[in-house]
């Protein structure tokens, strides 16, 4: 299966990655769980219960643009545990406006 993971940041601010396969579901678990904490991320939920998705977009933004744009590693890690979490073949996280898209 290939996946096509978009991050956008606002109009002409966006990273593309295009992979064969994607990470195991609780390897990415992991991933996005140490640095939702590495980075000190901050969500406000009305259950107090954080999603995957909450996790994913709450990394993008704390990591921040220019962390995609100068850590090509870190960035494909990032989009190599997003589809590896979501399970999808296109996803675009929308870091702008707070929202996933299939």
């Amino acid at each position: 299966m290939l996946h096509h993971v978009i991050v956008s940041f606002g109009k002409e601010k966006e990273f593309e990655f295009k992979f064969p396969g994607s990470a195991q579901s609780e390897e990415a678990r992991k991933w996005f769980d140490h640095e939702f904490t590495a980075l000190e991320c901050d969500v406000v939920t009305p259950t107090g219960k954080i999603l995957a998705v909450d996790r994913i977009l709450s990394v993008a933004k704390y990591a921040g643009e220019a962390r995609f744009a100068e850590q090509r590693t870190w960035a494909e890690q990032f989009a190599k545990y997003t589809a590896g979490l979501l399970g999808r073949e296109l996803i675009r996280v929308d870091v702008e406006h707070y929202s996933i898209g299939y």
